[in-house]
Parts: structure tokens; sequence; C-alpha cells
């Protein structure tokens, strides 16, 4: 009979439940293991199964290091507070928190029915006011550090959506969500000195087991630059542009300069005759994205009418304003020097400005390669090392510049003029001053709106809610921020959270997450590379620094998941139609043949497309085990008998082939291990107890309803899921015979089974026994035996 797999999980997870079975220890003398995986957004839309890509594999790591003998830390949460939930409420006039309370809902019970090892007791909301309570109080200790503050900064803002929407969030000048334009304004914004930390956050990556990528990303992203700045005069004015290059060998070969359309200098230094052209350009500028502008091709820009002077040679560099130039990168102006730089080259191409190649190399400009220095007075002949040491030494000396190191990095914005998200915890005192609420004020509470949006100017919608705003207590009196803080504030440090969920005195305890903390195993996407990521190093470090935590990195080990793409090959999207509803898949097939295929599609950290007849592979291959055990009528037909000699080495071959490739995280090839186990089962018509049982062990991590049910009629009253991870027997993982290859004068002629230990004599006289060698050897003398027990076997005859 097919195996009941409704009434089968039903059973086992109530089980689970009444059992407490996967509850954590704090402070147990086990050795602990703390797996996650970055918790989702619960939307209305729901999860599909490429969610559940990156909550499986953690599940099974946990449930495998568990019955190891580890004290497993396995929770989940909601990353709560979002735009899409705040859309729908300005679309409907539904509160934020009803919507989310009932994805939150579904997303639980989906979770649940998918037999997911979680301990629900430690469950968390970033929404929740006993969550962001310390969200807010940790925000207050980055404001106390110095490391929070309020700047004027211009932000890509969204007229219909009126928000302010991070870089990442806009796509080719339009928001991400709804396609709108966005459009850059100068407004008064929270930031956090990430900057402040980039050396670390840089250095650090060292001590974490990572993707490469994902290393990568974030060094590129933090950008570090070792250079010099360079004083240019400007003709007619008592200013001076100073710019960073991490090229001081080039200075010789700069021939003009480019401000940042936001730049100060620009209204005064523009002449007359230039002035509207240089304001037209700058509108236009506004109205991209700083990723569109970095991106964009088609280099633009406009003449100021006014000239820079070489700190060295004197000459006159005309000044021009491009949106190529990013005003949070250095001091928002470059020199350029486009015979070896790819985007000056193309700019001065294109506006016919003069082009001097200072370094050596033949074919066409622009050169960006090293080589020795020309037309540079004191540089010439010089590599680029020597020449960019002799320049900075030049510049520091004639007091022109100085040696300097420079990051991309740039502050965090850490505002939304958004409703559902932390209020800030800070008064605008009578004074003028920021002031933080008392610790007893918290939570600082979002209140009760009639609209959700915010004005047409940017003005937040908590601005609306008069009672809110205009405070009058133990800080004093004043008015509250009405910004409101990003989705990855509450995920930059919900994983401490899980380690002391219930406490109503502090974030955590320190020594709970010195118990817990480093996340052993962190899965999530490679999307969040230089966001939550990021953030979170910044948030751990600062916590490290103010005694908080006892370790300064986070995530010990990071693993992305591949995409589970549509059966057509595209993302998931309910826009092509091709989403595949795990519940669906819960009632057709099963969770465990879902779970199982879900690993066995391909490399976990690989993109695969969801295909329908492997699912029903899945569920086959379960039914396969089924049937060894149970015949038609459900009646226990496994065998109490010792196994085969050839059994018990393949069982133990698949013992270590699993454990080897749960630990390295290749699901993919200990299914297919155990897969091969069962056909030999079925080859020699084999049913012993003690395999199955082992085997229902070997499964239990992929597909552990199933395998508590075996386990359970097997015999055994302890739950699979905490039984003890069995062992294999080295001897028996070692083959004492191999097939090799015979080939006569290099030619394969055929194969033959031998000892690995058989003689060449031994091994000679069975190769003579296949007829193709007979055939290739008559009538011819062997001259010369090449021989490697258990591995070649090469006659050459003549």
């Amino acid at each position: 009979m097919a195996y009941p797999h409704k009434e089968i999980e039903q059973k086992w997870q109530q089980e689970w439940s009444k059992e407490d079975a996967f509850k954590a220890e704090t402070f147990s003398t086990k050795p602990k293991y703390y797996a996650l995986s970055m918790f989702p957004y619960p939307s209305g839309a729901g999860l599909h199964v490429g969610h559940l890509a990156s909550y499986t594999p953690t599940d099974i790591v946990a449930r495998y290091k568990r019955s190891c003998g580890f004290n497993v830390l396995h929770p989940m949460g909601y990353d709560a507070f979002g735009l899409p939930a705040e859309q729908y409420a300005i679309k409907t006039g539904v509160h934020p928190d009803i919507t989310t309370q009932k994805a939150i809902q579904s997303f639980r019970s989906l979770l649940q029915g998918f037999g997911y090892s979680f301990d629900w007791s430690r469950e968390v909301s970033t929404c929740d006011p006993k969550f962001y309570k310390w969200t807010q109080s940790l925000f207050l200790k980055l404001f106390e550090k110095g490391l929070a503050y309020q700047k004027e900064a211009p932000v890509n803002w969204c007229p219909a959506l009126k928000t302010v929407l991070a870089n990442d969030e806009i796509i080719d000048g339009k928001s991400e969500r709804g396609g709108h334009p966005v459009i850059r304004k100068p407004m008064k914004q929270w930031m956090l000195k990430i900057t402040d930390y980039a050396e670390r956050l840089l250095n650090d990556l060292d001590k974490v087991d990572w993707p490469q990528k994902t290393k990568d990303g974030q060094r590129n992203w933090i950008g570090k630059s070792i250079g010099a700045n360079v004083d240019f005069a400007i003709e007619n004015s008592n200013k001076k542009l100073n710019i960073f290059t991490t090229r001081p060998d080039t200075l010789f070969g700069a021939t003009f300069m480019v401000l940042a359309p936001e730049h100060p200098f620009i209204a005064e230094l523009t002449s007359s005759d230039q002035l509207s052209a240089v304001k037209a350009y700058q509108e236009q500028a506004a109205k991209k994205s700083d990723i569109d502008r970095q991106a964009n091709l088609d280099k633009s820009g406009v003449f100021t009418g006014a000239y820079a002077l070489h700190p060295i040679s004197g000459n006159k560099l005309p000044i021009w304003v491009s949106d190529y130039v990013l005003m949070d990168y250095g001091s928002g102006a470059i020199m350029a020097v486009p015979a070896h730089d790819g985007r000056d080259f193309e700019f001065a191409t294109k506006f016919k400005i003069a082009i001097q190649r200072v370094i050596e190399a033949e074919g066409d400009l622009p050169y960006e390669g090293d080589g020795k220095l020309i037309n540079s007075e004191f540089l010439d002949g010089l590599d680029k090392k020597s020449a960019i040491e002799k320049m900075v030494s030049y510049l520091e000396e004639q007091s022109l510049g100085q040696k300097k190191t420079q990051y991309k990095l740039r502050d965090w914005l850490f505002s939304r003029q958004r409703y559902w998200g932390e209020p800030f915890p800070i008064i605008h005192s009578e004074n003028g001053n920021n002031v933080p609420v008392a610790h007893d004020e918290l939570p600082v509470t979002l209140p009760q709106v009639s609209n959700y949006e915010p004005s047409e100017d940017g003005e937040p919608p908590l601005a609306k809610a008069k009672d809110f705003v205009n405070y009058d207590g133990p800080s004093g009196k004043g008015l509250r921020n009405t910004d409101t803080m990003p989705g990855s504030a509450g995920s930059s440090w919900y994983f401490l959270r899980y380690t002391d969920p219930h406490n109503d005195l502090e974030a955590f305890n320190k020594e709970a997450q010195k118990y817990w903390m480093p996340v052993d195993l962190y899965v999530g996407g490679p999307e969040h590379t230089v966001g939550h990521l990021l953030y979170s190093r910044f948030w751990q470090k600062v916590l490290f620094d103010a005694g908080m935590v006892d370790h300064d990195e986070p995530f010990k080990k990071l693993a992305h998941q591949g995409i589970v793409a549509g059966p057509d090959g595209q993302k998931m999207s309910k826009r092509y139609g091709n989403v595949i509803d795990p519940m669906e898949l819960k009632i057709s097939h099963g969770v465990d043949a879902a779970r199982l295929y879900i690993m066995f599609m391909g490399p976990f950290d690989k993109d695969k497309p969801w295909d329908t007849r492997g699912i029903e592979g899945s569920r086959r291959f379960l039914e396969r085990v089924w049937r060894l055990i149970f015949n038609d009528e459900g009646a226990i037909i496994a065998e109490d008998k010792e196994p085969s000699a050839d059994i018990l080495k393949t069982l133990h071959k698949t013992i270590k082939k699993v454990t080897e490739d749960i630990e390295s995280l290749s699901f993919n090839t200990a299914i297919s291990s155990m897969m091969i186990l069962v056909n030999d089962l079925y080859k020699t018509n084999h049913r012993p107890l003690s395999v199955l049982k082992t085997l229902s062990q070997l499964l239990m991590p992929f597909a552990p309803h199933f395998a508590e049910e075996v386990w359970h009629q097997l015999g055994e009253k302890e739950l699979v899921s905490l039984a003890s991870w069995p062992k294999f027997d080295p001897a028996l993982v070692v083959d004492s015979t191999a097939t090799i290859g015979v080939q006569v004068s290099g030619k394969m002629r055929g194969k033959i089974e031998l000892s690995l230990d058989c003689a060449e004599e031994e091994a000679v006289k069975l190769a003579k026994e296949i007829s193709a060698v007979q055939n290739a050897l008559k009538d011819k003398n062997i001259v010369k035996v090449i021989y490697k027990a258990g591995k070649i076997l090469n006659i050459i005859a003549k």
C-alpha cells in the first residue's frame, strides 16, 4: 500500500509538539550548535517552494546535529516591518498590523506543516513592541556612542510612494515596487556611522567562513583605496578643489576637472553665460539614482565656464559638471585623466577635450594598465609604485596634497518617511537638541493615524498624530521625531534576541548570547551581501565595543541557497503564473517528498528550475523504501536477520557518505547514496531490520515524518529525531577488491575484478581469460607488463 502521508505528518507533528522535541536548552553541558535561516518578510503573497529551499537545508543540519549530541538552537521569526503592508493599508485603510499578523499566522502554519524542527518557543516578530523596544534601545546605544546623527542628505524620493528608497530599491530610475519615477531631493535624515567601522569590516572578513563571492562583494562595497588628496586652485577664486585619486602618478595626464551636480561650489564658479545650462543639467541629474548614474553608458555633462589650475604645471583645466561623479564619494570632484581612465576617455572624446598620454604602452587609448611614466617631468621612466611614492612626497613637500586612505562605503541612511516601522526614541527638545527618551519610556509605540500616506513634500504619517508628536515627559518638552527606522533595523540584531527572546529587562542576557553566539550556520540569499549581512556585522561590532556581546562577528559560516525557478526557468512570480504552492504539494505528494526533492534537485548553492516529474520521483523513492518494510496489507515484512556482507558494506558506506555530505551541505549526493542502498536491497531481495532502522535514521533529516513512522513501526520507542546518529565502521568502508581495466598495448580490451593486493602474475592470468585479450595477444610475445594494483593493467605485446 502507498504510505499515508497526510495521516503520518499530522501524527508526528503533534508528537513533536507534545514532547517539546526541538526546544533548545540554554547553558546545557552539550556542545551548542546555532543553525539559522534568514527570517522571512510575512507578505500576503505567502511562501512558495523557493522559500523552502532556504529553510530545508538548515533544518537538515539542525536535525543531524541534534542526533550527533549537540544542543541545537534552530529558531524562526518574522522580519515584519515593511512597505508592502503599508501600501496595502494606504489602499484599503486596514492597519498594517492586521495584515501582518494574518500573514504571520499563514507562514507559521505552513512552516509547522512542513515539519521544520524550529524551537517555536523562541519565535520573534520585529513589529512586536516587545521586540522593537530593544531595537529602539540598541539605537540609543548607537546614539550614545555618537554613531547615530542627523544631516541633510540627498535621498531617492518617490513621489508616488511618498517615501525615501534605498539604492537597491530602484531600477532604471524607477521604484522596484510599482515602477514609479524616483527623484533626488535633500531631506534631513538619520544616519549611522558605519564608515567608522570600514577598516574592521574589511579586515574581519578573514575571520569568517563565507562564500568568496560574498566576501568580495563586501570588500568592493567598502572599497578601500589608498591614494592622495590633491588641491587644485581655481582661476580668479580663492577657493580650491580638493580631489582624491588612487593614481597620483598620472597627475600630469589631468586635462580637465569634473564636479558632481550637487557640488556646493557650482553656483559660485559657473559663469553667467553657462548658468542656465548648468541649472538645467542639475535638475535632470536629480531625477537619477546613484546606481543609474554609475551604470549610464552615455556620458553627459555641461561646462561651467570656469577653470582650475594644474598644481604643478599651472595649466588651465576646464571644470565640467557630470552625473558620473557622485557627491558622496570623496569630495564630489575628480581630476580627469582621459588617456588612462575609461569613463574620462569617453567624456573627453564626446566633448572634444584634450587627452595626454602619461603611461608608456602600445595600443590604443584608454590604457588602464601599468607601465613606465612619460610626459611627466620628474616621474619619467619610473614604474607605477615608484611614481606614486615620488608624487605623494612631492605633493606633501610643496603643501599641495597628502597621502590618503579612502573608502567607497557611505554612512547608512537610517530614516524612512513611512508609518510601518520602529519610531525613533528621540525628542527634539525646545533648545534644538536631540534628546533620547528615558529607558523606562520604551517602547515608543506607533500611534493610530487616520492616513498612512506621507504628505506631498515628504512629511511622515506620524507627523499627523499631534498627541504623539507633542511630548511633555521625563525627557523634557519637545517634539518627537516622526521618521521611522528602515526594515533593516530589526534584522540587524534579531539573531541575538533568539538567544534570550523572553527577557523583559534587557535585549538579551550576556551569558545567553555568550553561550549561543556566533551563529554556526546562516543560510539565505546572496542579494543581502551589501545590505543585511553588512549591517548585521556593523551592529555586532558596535555591541562588542559596548561590552554587550562576546563576539565581534555574528555569523561563523554563511551559505547561500540557489534559486528555485519556476518550471519555465523564470523566477517564481505571480506575474509569470509559475509559482509552485507548497500547500498543494503537501496535499498531493506529501511534505517529505517535497523536502526530499527540493534538496535532490541539484547542488544546494546552484539555481535550478522546478520539475514536477522530479517530485514524483522523490515520492516513488519513499514508496520503494515503504515497500521494503510493509506489504500491500500494511503488515511488516522486514526481516530480523543479519545483513549479508555486501549489504553491510553498502550500509556503512552510505552512513559515511550521508554524514560527510550533510557536513558539507551536499544534500543531493547524500540522497543519491541512500537511493543506491535501497537499490542494492531490492537487487539482493534483502530486508534486514537493522539496515532499515539505520536507513530511517539517515532519512530523518530529509524526510522526518516518514522516518519517524518507519522507526516506530520497526519497534523503536524513542523519537528517531532524537536518536543517536549512526556511526560507520572504518573497516567496512574500505574496498578489498577493485574492478580495473585491462589494456593490450594501450587499447582497452576488458575488465577484471581482483583483490587490492593481487600479485601481477595472478592479474595477468585473470586477464588472459578474457577472449578479447586472447585475440589481441594471438601470435605475439609479451614484452612488458605495466601493473598498478587496483588501478591498471597494460600488457605490451609485439
